[in-house]
Order: structure tokens, then C-alpha cells, then sequence
């Protein structure tokens, strides 16, 4: 076997736009500073005290002047009225936000940029007058801020088990600030969760989502990560917005046996091929598990004790150097033995045949084995039950998406499933020996 580094395609899209908007809801910390109009501290006569009584105030935090914290937003109060209008102007991303019931009180939703100036306008009206208030502030420049980079490539295609996986340049602290900044578009419906890992061993912290069954065949998916201003750790923030749009492909998925020396291949549901095998010998055995396939090559360079040999038609399955691939060396084995080094051995018109259908995120699912296989030694967000998944997320939420966007969930509001192992998703504990 060989270890050899993981091929990603990586991709941030930064949005800078200009705007002046309205709608959305969201909850956030209120600022340290805020405005309002005040009324002069003179004797008034009991008139001129009952038209000030009916004028609406409105209060903005941040104030005008400010230099503001941008992961807590923007609020407005009305007080002697409603409020009957906000926008918000900015060189940077729009601002939406939302009316509590009483309309007195307005908030953005999420964060606001860093390093970005904001003019706010906002309107209320009460028994007997209409005002209109504007402030001004800009955001701060952090000392430290965070990138965040996703594997999937724009417009790529990928196999019904990928996972959307998230490199975090900076340790995250704040992982439910994050994940509340995280959105999902899909083009069929789909309920999935957030898992967090800081001992991925490929950044300081990773995130992944994965649906809680496999994806719908022939689906587009849409993500955006809101993270500009967003403050992962103390003092640490996001400074940019990532988007990436993919497509899920056909359902391809792979059961192999270390028992039986066979592997079925099924594609949308159908058995198409029933091939013999060879997976590892004793000592070198191939590790149970469902994996979702990573890259490949044609041919792979492997090195091990005692070879070093070009093998066509590779198929990754595990960071560790574990393929499906051409071994016409063993060919007479294959059916029978375990003979290979770790790695599962396929006749070479079988290899090529399978390399050839192969996308990133495709199933494999390895079964026999007397050795189970390794949490976070390729993408093996498919060894957790569904459960156990949830556990991960920091919101302790589960992800409802669809075409107008996702929304963070109860898990147990949502419907059972209804998919089974091992085409609609993976086994309960299928890694363990």
C-alpha cells in the first residue's frame, strides 16, 4: 500500500456587493453603542408635552460614530410608535433582518463584514406623527480573522456519498456561531447534520456535512458560508463569504467481501456486475467499513515492503493507501484468496470498467474483515450512525434542505427514514470488525 496526499478541489468565492435591503430574522448580542433622539431637559407647557408624548423615538445600536463588534448586527427601537421601515446601506454584503410581533424593535440577520461602513435608515410612526432617523458606524478591523476552504469543485459531479467538507484555517471555538452561518441549497429535498473535527489532521478544524441517507441521485447542491464577521474563536474572525455549487451524480456503490472474494456493483439501485476479488492477506487486512472513494489514478505509484510497482485503473478509498484496482498479477487468486497487500484486487477489465464510472463520493462498503476500519482515514463520515452523527453538531440540529434554502431543525420532529443499507445508506456500526 501507499500513502500518498489527497487530491482536493478547492474553492472560495468572496461577494462584495451594494446594497439596501429588508426581510429576514435572526437573534444576535446587542453592541456597546447606540443613538436616539433626545428631548431638551426645558420646562415645556402641558401642549407641547402631549405633541411629544404622540413623536416616535427610534434608537439604533451601533450609534452613529460607532466602530462595532460585527458578529452582533444591527438593531433598531421604536419607542412612542411602530417601526415602519429599516435599510441598511453598505459596500459590502446586503442586510436583511426582521420586525419582532410588535414592530418596535428590528434586528439583522447574522453577522455584518468586517472592516465595512454601514448607514442605517429607519422609519416609525406613532398617534400623530411619522419620523425618520439615519446612523452611521463602521465595523472593525479584527487583529486576526479565519479562512475556510471546501473539497467539492465548482460544477463538479460526485457520488451519492460525499460529504461537503469544511478546512477551517483557525482553530473554531465558537463551532455553533459557524454553523449557524452555514446554508444549504438543494435541488430535492434532503435532512442531513454538521459534524465537527479538530483532529482531522488536514487543518487546525474541519467540518462535514453529511445527509442522514444517502443523496438523491441527479441533485444540485448549492453552499454558502455567511462567515464574514463571524467570530470563530475569541477575536478571530471571518472575513470572507464562501459559496461552491456541485452536482450529484448517478448512485454507484460497491459491496465488497473479504469473505466471499466477490464484489457486487450497483448502479440507481440495479445490480450490474458481480466480480471476484482478492483483499488482504492475513496481517495486511482490508478494513471493514462504508468509505466513499476519493480519487484515482492511472497509474498509481505504489510502495510497500518488497515492491514498488505502477498499477493501473487505482481507485482511493482511504488516506492510508488503500484502492480498488487492476491486479492482473493475482488474477488466478481472485475469487478464492486474500493475497493483496490491504487493498482490494480486481481483474483488469473490471478495474477499468469501474475506474471508468468512478466519481469522487461513490460507496464502498468492505465487510468480512477481521480488522475494523479508522475513523477519519479518508472521508468516513459514513461510519457513524445517523445517532451518533447528530452528536457532532454544535447546535445539536439537524439540517432540513431544499430549493429555497435550509433551515436548522429538531431531529426529533423530523420523519423516519425509510432507506436501507445497503444502497439508500450505510449499516449501523458497519466499521467494526
Amino acid at each position: 500500500m501507499v500513502r500518498a496526499p489527497a487530491i482536493t478541489v478547492i474553492c472560495a468565492a468572496i461577494a462584495l456587493l451594494a446594497t439596501a435591503c429588508q426581510g429576514g430574522v435572526t437573534t444576535a448580542r446587542s453592541a456597546a453603542h447606540s443613538t436616539s433622539d433626545h428631548s431638551s431637559s426645558v420646562r415645556v407647557s402641558p401642549a407641547a408635552q402631549s405633541v411629544a408624548a404622540s413623536t416616535p423615538r427610534l434608537k439604533f445600536t451601533p450609534g452613529s460614530g460607532a466602530t462595532a463588534d460585527p458578529s452582533a448586527g444591527i438593531t433598531v427601537t421604536a419607542s412612542g410608535g411602530t417601526i415602519t421601515g429599516v435599510s441598511v446601506r453598505t459596500g459590502g454584503e446586503p442586510v436583511s433582518g426582521a420586525l419582532n410581533a410588535a414592530k418596535t424593535v428590528w434586528h439583522s440577520q447574522g453577522a455584518l463584514d468586517v472592516s465595512q461602513s454601514y448607514t442605517i435608515t429607519a422609519t416609525a410612526a406613532g398617534a400623530g406623527k411619522t419620523v425618520t432617523r439615519t446612523a452611521s458606524f463602521r465595523t472593525l478591523s479584527p487583529a486576526q480573522t479565519f479562512t475556510t476552504e471546501i473539497i467539492e469543485g465548482y460544477q463538479q459531479t460526485y457520488g451519492v456519498g460525499i460529504p461537503i467538507v469544511l478546512y477551517f484555517s483557525h482553530q473554531i471555538t465558537d463551532k455553533a456561531a459557524v454553523e449557524r452561518a452555514l446554508q444549504i441549497r438543494a435541488s430535492r429535498p434532503v435532512i442531513g447534520a454538521w459534524y465537527w473535527d479538530d483532529s482531522c489532521g488536514m487543518a487546525p478544524t474541519c467540518a462535514y456535512f453529511r445527509p442522514r441517507d444517502y443523496w438523491p441521485p441527479d441533485t444540485t447542491v448549492t453552499f454558502t458560508g455567511h462567515l464574514d464577521g463571524v467570530e470563530g474563536a475569541p477575536g478571530v474572525y471571518g472575513y470572507h463569504t464562501l459559496s461552491q455549487t456541485f452536482t450529484i451524480g448517478d448512485s454507484l456503490i460497491v459491496t465488497a467481501s473479504t469473505r466471499s472474494h466477490f464484489m457486487n456493483l450497483y448502479r440507481n439501485g440495479h445490480l450490474i456486475d458481480h466480480w471476484p476479488i482478492s483483499t488482504g492477506r492475513p496481517g495486511d487486512d482490508t478494513p471493514d467499513g462504508t468509505y466513499v472513494t476519493i480519487d484515482k489514478g492511472n497509474p498509481v505509484d505504489m510502495v510497500g515492503p518488497g515492491y514498488n510497482i505502477e498499477v493501473p485503473w487505482s481507485v482511493r478509498i482511504t488516506w492510508s493507501g488503500d484502492y480498488l484496482h487492476d491486479a492482473y498479477w493475482s488474477v488466478g487468486e481472485q475469487g478464492f484468496t486474500n493475497v493483496s497487500h490491504g487493498c482490494v484486487n480486481m481483474p483488469p477489465a473490471d478495474a477499468e470498467a469501474y475506474y471508468n464510472m468512478e466519481v469522487p463520493g461513490d460507496p464502498v462498503t468492505i465487510t468480512g474483515s477481521p480488522r475494523g476500519g479508522n475513523w477519519d482515514n479518508g472521508w468516513t463520515q459514513w461510519f457513524l450512525p445517523w445517532n451518533q452523527y447528530l452528536k457532532g453538531s454544535a447546535l445539536h440540529m439537524a439540517v432540513q434542505a431544499g430549493p429555497d434554502g435550509s433551515t436548522f431543525v429538531d431531529p426529533a420532529t423530523l420523519p423516519p427514514s425509510t432507506a436501507t443499507a445497503p444502497l439508500g445508506t450505510s449499516a449501523p456500526g458497519n466499521p467494526d470488525a
